[in-house]
């Protein structure tokens, strides 16, 4: 008996939303990759020990203010030149650079001034976070305006639900091939995928803007109004959570396990069972929403369990390796409101802000890694809490801001979209 769809759930299938859901699985690959193949790509270089550690968070670090800067570089041209030429010109950017740092090596030899192949590194990352800024805002945006209202969280959960799989796929390649072999295919499917970008439309909601005498994509103008501000922050503080789960508890997980007495565990295997819980967690999450009309809701029943899972983490002294991959499933599947979380930042703002706004906004909370680890360095070092509670207390710390700032904003479900802010 074949299935058959209510045509109202045709758009769904649209070139829009499939070529913007491997967009961003080929992004989260990319993402995701450094943490995979973190210690052997070092290894390769010669660093050992704790330089394995305290390198790899710079390198990270730096990742992530790439990701910063290019969230808002990425953000003000989607709402100036449109969402296309974000899609267009971020993923020509973070595909040539992961492809580079296959060969830092080889490159490093070839450059003038004596440059090292750790320095190289160091510069492909941040041309990488920069490059990756892009891609989901970009996507989210467009989705959430081709699509209709009652469509749009179904959407956005298709394309965070396709798109974070792709960090399965990124740790199985690493397990199984070497770290130059996985950054080679992450640039080889980005430039395979530059070439679908042509089928996609640009939104009409933003061809009707570019006829209205507006300001557009003006990324200050979201400090210049006490209520812009406050919805900006906020949009941001909501997630921050979910990247603790993912850029904490996740990413350093072999150094967290060994403090937990856990044998065997890989940033590799832990980010590939993360991101499947997060593919469930993400598609529950946008059903959800559309199913109890509220995003708020479903926000704080995720921000909820990512909590209670970080609780049982830290105490999870002694089990199997088994039994935390199984941990690490549901911290994902806690973790996945973010495509909820994106389409709250997307219908907070009007066109002529929104790609700024959902293009910034989870470069931002992806930055936030950056303070999330200085704090648990600083906490892990001057007090007596050891590295476990001390990210315990990270953790505690920003899902006390994150119920904060989700009071403080409006429910977005079922909003109109076609409206400008006035700057």
């Amino acid at each position: 008996m074949r299935l058959v769809l209510p045509e109202r759930f045709a758009p769904l299938f649209s070139s829009t939303v499939i070529v913007s859901a491997l967009g961003y699985f080929v992004d989260i690959y990319d993402l995701l990759l450094f943490g995979i193949v973190r210690v052997p790509s070092l290894q390769a270089l010669g660093l050992t020990g704790q330089r394995l550690l305290d390198d790899g968070i710079l390198l990270l670090d730096v990742q992530m203010v790439g990701l910063l800067l290019g969230g808002i570089l990425w953000g003000i041209i989607g709402d100036k030149r449109g969402r296309r030429s974000v899609l267009f010109g971020s993923i020509l950017l973070y595909s040539t650079a992961n492809f580079a740092n296959a060969f830092i090596i080889e490159l490093a030899a070839l450059l003038p001034g004596g440059v090292t192949p750790f320095q190289l590194y160091v510069i492909l990352r941040f041309l990488a976070g920069v490059g990756l800024a892009g891609e989901l805002g970009a996507a989210v945006t467009l989705v959430s305006e081709s699509l209709p209202k009652e469509l749009r969280g179904y959407g956005t959960a298709i394309v965070a639900g396709v798109g974070v799989s792709g960090a399965v796929v990124a740790a199985t390649v690493g397990k199984y091939f070497s770290w130059q072999v996985a950054y080679m295919t992450g640039g080889i499917l980005g430039f395979l995928l530059l070439a679908t970008r042509a089928t996609l439309l640009e939104s009409r909601m933003f061809h009707a803007l570019e006829r209205q005498d507006v300001s557009r994509g003006n990324f200050f103008a979201l400090f210049t109004n006490g209520d812009r501000f406050r919805r900006f922050l906020c949009s941001i503080l909501i997630g921050v959570p979910l990247w603790f789960a993912i850029g904490i508890l996740i990413t350093l997980s072999p150094e967290l396990t060994r403090e937990l007495g856990i044998p065997g565990i890989t940033a590799g295997e832990s980010i590939k069972y993360a991101y499947a819980g997060l593919v469930v967690g993400d598609l529950a999450s946008g059903i959800l929403s559309q199913y109890l009309r509220s995003r708020r809701r479903v926000v704080f029943a995720f921000q909820t369990m990512t909590l209670i899972l970080t609780f049982v983490y830290v105490s999870a002294r002694g089990i199997s390796p088994t039994y935390f991959y199984v941990l690490c499933f549901l911290l994902g599947v806690a973790a996945g409101y973010w495509a909820v979380f994106i389409t709250i930042a997307a219908e907070q703002f009007g066109t002529n802000l929104r790609a700024t706004v959902a293009t910034s906004a989870p470069n931002f909370v992806r930055a936030s890694v950056v303070p999330l680890t200085l704090a648990l360095q600083w906490l892990t070092h001057h007090t007596a809490l050891g590295l476990l509670y001390s990210a315990l207390a990270v953790g505690i710390g920003c899902t006390v801001l994150a119920y904060l700032a989700l009071a403080l904003l409006e429910e977005s479900h079922g909003k109109a979209l076609d409206f400008v802010e006035a700057t």
